[in-house]
């Protein structure tokens, strides 16, 4: 009985790690298509200074602010 516990355990275990990883992957692929996003855009042509000033003030507005600005 305690056998099989163990094996239960450690097949969880495993599966646990293996979603981790498949989150990992997802994360990384979406961080890849946003930033491909953001190059068609054009925005990775800007300047540091320009694209720090764009985004500091989408976040001091909210995004759903500027997208309805940007939508009027």
């Amino acid at each position: 009985m305690a056998k099989d516990l163990d094996k239960e355990r450690a097949a969880i275990a495993a599966d646990e790690a293996r979603l981790a990883d498949r989150k990992k992957q997802l994360a990384e692929k979406e961080r890849d298509l946003s930033l491909k996003a953001i190059e068609r855009a054009g925005l990775l042509k800007l300047s540091p200074e320009d694209l720090e000033a764009l985004l500091a003030r989408v976040r001091k507005l909210g995004f759903e602010e500027v997208r309805r600005r940007l939508a009027a």
